[in-house]
């Protein structure tokens, strides 16, 4: 996904409903497909939904997160960047994305310039997808090239979904009524990190300190745990442009003197260098680096 910067003046404006709502009055030419953005119509009403992704990453700190049993079994959930549109790289000011809230069946978004929400409903076994109600915001963006009109427009003609995966990397796959793919989408969940986890590995070496922890809350994107010696805090950051990527920053520790300060020193070195995480199974968890090799082995307390 590319991203374009642009020094264009940008027009903050209204909400646009693709549904009815009285009251308003909008052209909604891009629907047909039409490329003229001149053609939308505006109001003064500010917008009211999010301007970033970070207001919609986590709407319900309940919300049932993506599985990979979840897609076999046809659930349509978690979060997803839009990596393609009619078969070409998708070009937005920001990196276009969709979550689904199956509580609230609707989704939360970004077309790669405006914000967007929508109801969807799907059937499981006949792997229909549709989506009504659609809103957005109406920033006029001035930088060419962008993709944010063929999203909408894909998401009016979505009428069935697929799915496929490459190793680690799983894809949904919007389809029109005679399977044309649309979108694809790309997931970005880690869910599965979420709890409190013992370090038992730096780069495959055993680790053999049970005060050497970590608590991970992936909704509030934060990281706090013990060194074996210091308290430790942190961020964690998830990198919507990059499949199944994270970062752990910020890290900082109380300064009490250790005994042995290497491990300590390696476990917050090895924590900077993760990009990947992947589940060994339901208790055992991989940090592993952009080579992709393990960095930190943890096991669920």
């Amino acid at each position: 996904m590319k991203i374009r910067n642009t020094a264009y003046p940008i027009l903050t404006t209204a909400l646009l409903f693709l549904g009815g709502c009285s009251g308003l009055n909008i052209n909604l030419p891009f629907i047909n497909g039409s490329k003229d953005k001149s053609d939308l119509s505006r109001n003064d009403t500010p917008a009211q939904l999010p301007t970033d992704r970070e207001h919609l990453r986590h709407p319900g700190h309940n919300e049932k997160g993506f599985s990979i049993a979840d897609l076999e079994e046809g659930v349509v959930t978690g979060d997803w960047t839009i990596e393609e549109v009619n078969g070409s790289p998708t070009v937005g000011e920001t990196t276009p994305f969709m979550k689904f809230v199956p509580s609230e069946k609707r989704i939360y978004g970004n077309n790669g310039c405006n914000t967007i929400n929508a109801s969807y409903q799907y059937n499981q076994e006949e792997k229909t997808l549709s989506f009504s109600n659609v809103a957005t915001t109406m920033r006029l963006c001035a930088a060419p090239g962008l993709t944010d009109l063929d999203i909408n427009a894909a998401l009016a003609n979505t009428t069935n979904y697929s799915w496929d995966h490459h190793d680690d990397e799983y894809y949904l796959y919007f389809r029109d009524e005679n399977g044309v793919v649309l979108m694809r989408l790309m997931h970005q969940n880690f869910d599965f990190l979420n709890g409190t986890w013992q370090v038992v590995a730096i780069e495959e070496e055993p680790v053999n300190n049970p005060e050497m922890r970590l608590v991970i809350d992936v909704d509030g994107g934060k990281i706090h745990g013990n060194t074996g010696c210091n308290i430790l805090n942190g961020t964690m950051d998830i990198d919507m442009e990059t499949a199944n990527t994270l970062s752990f920053q910020d890290i900082i520790t109380t300064q009490m003197e250790c005994p042995d300060a290497t491990e300590q020193t390696r476990m917050i070195v090895a924590l900077e260098d993760a990009a990947h995480a992947k589940p060994i199974d339901a208790d055992r968890v991989l940090l592993l680096n952009l080579l992709r090799k393990p960095v930190l082995t943890l096991k669920r307390i």
